[in-house]
This record gives structure tokens, C-alpha cells and sequence, in this order.
């Protein structure tokens, strides 16, 4: 269902509602002390009110009610869209002093993706990228990130931005969050993989919604999302206790990279500890990426008929391609694990890896 946009109207200033209450006082020709007599309350008290020092309370509004006969959701409304313009007057003031905050991120790439507003206002930008990450301020941005626990998969060379990681991860979660999955069982999602590893050599316009509908079916919400410069190939962090997020870009644009990250992911799933996120974009490194890398290797070509494979004197484009056909899965899959660990040379077999792209 498409988002919808309401426009409201915000006036630039509202007066107090202290201001509105000697007004009426002063066409009724009603003193102060005379209204607090009425209402019981003390004549300093009432001066407060209308110098803006002191709120108008729901018991007070009742007590003008009964004394000035104005119904006390006036008193009530006029306190709230008064405190509501103070709050945003504020609120822009913060935003002007934290511009600078906005440049960091890739905005125009976001919205061309539609994930944010093309706008060039740089206080408008900010204020729309603290409500896509649905955060307060950006102090309250680098709070929730920097207490995030996220675990790499990426070389010392490459480091991914920080701060468009952050936004395609956000995509991702928010995408997640909008698919609908049973509980997570984790025997469920091993069988789930297994049907996974039969649409390697389907075309993307069939597993990319096969997969979304198995990984529902499991408790795992898979979420393809357009990679912004410098981010992952890959990701996997837990939406709540029964519902865990994969998420996968075309980083690598080739579909031996994508089905590796995506049962290295799956790994992480079924093995590792939920309280991380973990980020797929390079070399492996730690004790978790080398054990979801060898899964993932694994799962895809059982090591025993790998090890008969890579020992074969001569490797033939003809030998790979009816190799992939009896494991049932794509020959590009097999060409790119030779590739990887050097036993086919990186310019041969590359006819069989299928090359994946975005839909404009």
C-alpha cells in the first residue's frame, strides 16, 4: 500500500496561550486578582500564566472554564499548540546548528532510490534523514549506531563508509520489518536452504521472489536493497527474537557472489550469536566469517566431490558445466570457488557466470 501524504498547515508563530487569556480578561474588564478569585487560584499564580511562566494545567483549564465560561479543551488546545510550535521553533534551531551532520551521507544517491525526498534545503534534508532512520536528532543517531554491535567481513584495504553502510542497513531493516514471516525454526530454514540451492540456476526474476517466500516460510525476511557506494554485499541481524533479517545487494554483480554471501549469511543465522550484525564486503577473517565462508562453501559443493573436481588434471569448461549439472546448481558457482582458490585462472570459464543488475 503506498504511503500517505498529508499536508498540514504550521503557522511561523503562535501566540502564548498567557496572551490569550488577558485579552479575554481585558474585554470582560475582568482583573487578574478578580480570575483568581474565581478559580481559586493566587493572583501571582494567574500573572505567571500570562507572562508565559507558568502552563495551563487541564485542572486550570477547567477552573477557566467554570469562571470564564470557555470550554477547557480550548484552554487545553491552545496550551498544547503552543508547547508543540516552542518544541519545533527549537527543534530548527537545533537543526541549523547540525547541518553539517546531513553532508555525511549520501543523499542524492538515497533519494534516487526513493528512499528519501530529492530535495536541495540542506535543514529539510536532515530533518528527512532523522525521520528515515526514525531517530530524534543526530546525537540521537550516533548514540543508537555507535551502540550497535557490527562485525565485519571486509579486508584492512576496503572499509566501508560508515555512514552509507548506516542508511542501506536502514533500508533494509525497514524493508524487513514490512514482510510478514512465520516464527523462526531453525530445522525449517535448513530445508528452506536446500530448495535455496535448486534456484541457483534460475534466472533472478525467478529466485529473487522464490527466495523471499521461502525465507518467510522460516522466519528469515530477505531483503534485496540497491548497494549505495562503498557498502555490503551482503548482511544479517536480527529484527526480534523470532525473526531474523538477510540482506543482500548485487555488490559483485555476479551470481556466484550472491549465492555465496547469501549461505554465508544463512550461517550466520543458524550458528551465531543474534546481538551482532554482521557485514559482508571483503576478506574473511574471524573465527564466525571463516565458518559461515566454509558453510557456505559446503552447502553449494559438498567438499568430497569438490576435492575430486579440483584434483582433475585438466579442468575444461565442458568438465565444470556437466560437474554443475549433476550437483544441480550454476556453473558459475563452480567456475568462481576454482577461481577463488586458484585452480582455474581468473580469464577462463567466465561464460558461466551469470551477471545480475538492477531493474532501472
Amino acid at each position: 500500500m503506498a504511503e500517505r501524504i498529508v499536508n498540514e498547515y504550521r503557522p511561523d508563530y503562535v501566540s502564548a496561550p498567557g496572551e490569550t487569556l488577558a485579552e479575554v480578561l481585558e474585554i470582560r474588564t475582568m482583573s487578574q486578582s478578580e480570575l483568581a478569585s474565581r478559580t481559586g487560584r493566587t493572583a501571582k499564580h494567574i500573572n505567571e500564566i500570562i507572562k508565559g511562566k507558568a502552563r495551563i494545567t487541564p485542572e486550570t483549564s477547567l477552573q477557566f472554564e467554570r469562571a470564564l465560561g470557555i470550554p477547557a479543551s480550548f484552554w487545553n488546545s491552545r496550551e498544547r499548540d503552543y508547547n508543540e510550535f516552542v518544541a519545533r521553533r527549537n527543534e530548527a534551531v537545533a537543526i541549523r546548528a547540525n547541518l553539517q551532520w546531513a553532508t555525511l551521507f549520501p543523499y542524492k544517491e538515497m533519494a534516487k532510490r526513493g528512499w528519501v525526498e530529492n530535495i536541495r534545503d540542506r535543514a529539510k534534508r536532515l530533518s528527512n534523514l532523522l525521520n528515515f532512520f526514525g531517530v530524534a536528532s543526530p546525537a540521537a543517531w550516533n548514540a543508537y549506531w555507535n551502540g550497535i554491535q557490527i562485525a565485519y567481513r571486509v579486508s584492512q584495504s576496503y572499509q566501508p563508509d560508515r555512514y552509507a553502510l548506516a542508511a542501506w542497513l536502514r533500508r533494509g531493516e525497514l524493508t524487513g520489518q514490512r514482510l510478514e514471516c512465520q516464527p523462526f525454526d531453525a530445522d525449517k530454514f535448513r530445508h528452506c536452504l536446500s530448495q535455496a540451492r535448486s534456484l541457483t540456476r534460475e534466472p533472478a526474476s525467478v529466485f529473487k521472489g522464490r527466495l523471499i517466500e521461502l525465507g518467510a516460510a522460516c522466519g528469515v525476511a530477505v531483503a534485496f536493497v540497491r548497494e549505495l557506494p562503498e557498502t555490503a554485499s551482503g548482511a544479517t541481524r536480527w529484527l526480534a527474537p523470532d525473526k531474523a533479517l538477510l540482506q543482500l545487494s548485487l555488490k559483485y554483480k555476479t551470481d556466484d557472489q550472491l549465492w555465496f554471501t547469501f549461505f554465508h549469511e544463512a550461517a550466520h543465522i543458524l550458528s551465531h550469536h543474534k546481538k551482532s550484525i554482521f557485514i559482508e564486503g571483503g576478506e574473511r577473517s574471524s573465527k564466525e566469517e571463516k565458518e559461515a565462508n566454509r558453510f557456505a562453501a559446503d552447502f553449494l559443493i559438498p567438499p568430497a566431490k569438490y576435492r575430486l573436481l579440483a584434483a582433475s588434471p585438466r579442468l575444461t569448461c565442458e568438465t565444470i558445466r556437466s560437474f554443475a549439472e549433476d550437483l544441480g546448481i550454476a556453473p558459475g558457482i563452480v567456475v568462481g570457488r576454482l577461481q577463488k582458490e586458484k585452480r582455474l585462472p581468473y580469464s577462463q570459464c567466465n561464460r558461466f557466470k551469470k551477471q545480475l543488475f538492477w531493474k532501472a
